[in-house]
C-alpha cells in the first residue's frame, strides 16, 4: 500500500472544506457524532466480539456518552475564523487547521477514540487518517466508513476521514512522517515512535491511578463509584481506579460496605499472590487476561467467584515495586492498601505512580476536608485529580470541568508534551493580531529601582 496515496486524498478533502464557514463544519461534526450514536450497540458488539476486551454494556455506553459530550461541548465553540477578540489587549485570534493529521488508536477503545479524534480535528478544518490497533482493525474500519458515509451524505467530502487498510508497524510508522501532527493514543512504544518520527505530536502516557478515601466520607458512597471506576469496561480504562488507599481503622466497615455491594475481596497473602501469577507474566501484564471478567480471572487464579461480580478486591500490604501487582492490572480489580495519616496516604500514592507506573495521569480522592484535598493536588504528580467521582470521569464528561477527551496527556510526568485532555483547539493553529495600544511604556528606572 501507498500511503502517500492516503495523505494525497487527505489533502485533497482538506482543501475542498477550506472555505466552509463555522455552520458547514459544525454539520458535519454533529453528523459524525450521531452515525456512532446511532450505531452504539452494533459497534460495542463488534469491538467485545473482535477484541475479547472490555464488557459488552459498558461499550455501549461509551458509544452513545461520547458523541453526545463531545457535540455538547464542540456545538457552540467558535474554531473557523476568528475566533476571539480581546477589547482591552487589543488581541485578535485567528483559527488556523493543522492539515493532515495522523491518529493512533488503540484496540482498548476501536469507536470512541476515532470517533472523538475527528470530531475535534474538522472542528478545527482538519483531515484524519485512522492507523487502527491490528487487533481492532475490522471494528475501527466499520466506525470510520460509518462516519465516512454520514459526512459524504450532508455533501462532505468523505475523505476528510480516512484507514489504512493494511495494519503494520512500518504503515504507522511511514503515516506518522507523512502528516502533519500526530495523535497517538496506545502503548508507550507507539507513543515514543510517534515523538520520534520528526512530526509533532501529542501523546498519552499509561494510566494506574491512585485513589485515597479520607476520614470523614461516606463509605457507601466511595463504594459505589469506586465499582464505576474500576469495573467499567472490565477495567481497561486508563484513568480507571487501580488502588485505594484508606484509613487503617476502617478497614472492617469498609470491607463489609464493598461486600455488600457486590465486591469480592481477597485478604490473605497466599490468594492475592495466587492473582498475582496470573495477570502478570515476568513483571508484564498477561495479555490472555486484560479486559476479561472479573469471574474468568477469579477461575484462572483458582477460585470460584459468582458469576454477577463485577470487581474482585485485592488486600495489599506494599506498594510501589514490592508487588507486581501495583502496575497497571487492565482489568476489574482494584489493590486495597491501609494508612495511618492522611500525609502518609499521599506519599504511598506518589510511591506507587513512581515505582509502578501511572505518573502523570489521573489520581482521585474521597475527602470532604479542603485543605486535604489541596495538600493532595499540591503533591500528587498528575494532570488530572478527581476529587468525589469515579476517576474515569477525568475524560470529561458534563459531570465536571473538563473538556471531552479520548486522549488523555499526562504532562512531562509522563514524557507528554500536554499536561491535561487533547482538545480541538490544540489542533489549530491560533495566530494572533496585535493592535497597537495607546499606552505608556514603563519607566526601567522607576520600575527597578532599590
Amino acid at each position: 500500500m501507498n500511503i502517500q496515496d492516503y495523505v494525497d486524498r487527505g489533502r485533497k478533502a482538506f482543501d475542498q472544506i477550506k472555505d466552509y464557514n463555522q455552520e458547514q463544519i459544525d454539520k458535519v461534526v454533529y453528523a459524525a457524532a450521531k452515525v456512532v450514536f446511532d450505531n452504539a450497540e452494533l459497534l460495542a458488539r463488534e469491538a467485545v466480539d473482535e477484541t475479547a476486551l472490555g464488557y459488552y454494556e459498558d461499550k455501549i455506553a461509551k458509544n452513545t456518552d461520547t458523541p453526545v459530550a463531545f457535540w455538547d461541548y464542540l456545538k457552540d465553540k467558535k474554531s473557523v475564523g476568528i475566533i476571539g477578540e480581546d477589547k482591552k489587549t487589543g488581541i485578535i485570534e485567528v483559527a488556523h487547521p493543522a492539515g493532515v493529521i495522523a491518529c493512533i488508536t488503540p484496540a482498548t477503545n476501536p469507536t470512541v477514540t476515532p470517533l472523538g479524534n475527528f470530531m475535534d480535528a474538522v472542528k478545527g478544518k482538519n483531515v484524519i487518517i485512522v492507523s487502527p490497533a491490528p487487533r481492532a482493525a475490522k471494528t475501527t474500519t466499520h466506525t470510520v466508513n460509518l462516519i465516512r458515509k454520514a459526512i459524504s451524505a450532508i455533501g462532505a467530502p468523505e475523505d476528510l476521514i480516512q484507514i489504512l487498510s493494511e495494519v503494520t508497524l512500518e504503515n504507522s510508522q511511514a503515516l506518522m512522517q507523512a502528516c502533519d501532527l500526530i495523535i497517538a493514543t496506545g502503548g508507550s512504544g507507539m507513543v515514543k515512535a510517534a515523538y520520534s518520527s520528526g512530526t509533532p505530536a501529542f501523546g498519552v502516557g499509561p494510566g494506574n491511578p491512585p485513589v485515597v478515601l479520607d476520614r470523614g466520607y461516606d463509605l457507601a458512597s466511595a463504594v459505589k463509584d469506586s465499582i464505576v471506576a474500576i469495573g467499567s469496561d472490565n477495567g481497561i480504562l486508563c484513568d480507571g481506579d487501580n488502588m485505594m488507599l484508606y484509613p487503617k481503622e476502617l478497614e472492617t466497615k469498609l470491607f463489609a460496605e464493598f461486600e455488600k455491594q457486590g465486591v469480592v475481596l481477597f485478604t490473605k497473602k497466599a490468594d492475592v499472590e495466587a492473582f498475582g501469577k496470573v495477570l502478570f507474566i515476568n513483571g508484564k501484564a498477561n495479555a490472555d487476561y486484560v479486559g476479561k471478567d472479573a469471574p474468568v480471572i477469579a477461575k484462572a487464579a483458582g477460585f470460584t467467584v459468582p458469576k454477577t461480580t463485577k470487581v474482585i478486591g485485592l488486600k495489599m500490604d506494599v506498594v510501589g515495586k514490592a508487588n507486581v501487582l501495583n502496575k497497571e492490572v487492565m482489568g476489574p480489580i482494584v489493590v486495597l492498601k491501609s494508612y495511618d495519616t492522611f500525609e502518609e496516604a499521599t506519599a504511598m500514592a506518589i510511591q506507587n505512580m513512581v515505582e509502578s507506573g501511572g505518573i502523570g495521569h489521573t489520581a482521585g480522592i474521597f475527602s470532604n476536608d479542603k485543605k486535604h484535598i489541596d495538600y493532595y493536588a499540591e503533591r500528587i504528580p498528575v494532570a488530572r485529580v478527581l476529587v468525589n467521582q469515579p476517576t474515569p470521569n477525568a475524560w470529561g464528561p458534563s459531570t465536571n470541568g473538563l473538556t471531552p477527551a479520548v486522549s488523555e496527556s499526562c504532562g512531562t510526568w509522563g514524557n507528554n508534551i500536554l499536561c491535561g485532555n487533547v482538545d480541538y483547539i490544540h489542533l489549530i493553529n491560533v495566530s494572533k493580531i496585535a493592535m497597537p495600544l495607546d499606552v505608556k511604556v514603563p519607566d526601567g528606572k522607576k520600575m527597578f529601582k532599590d
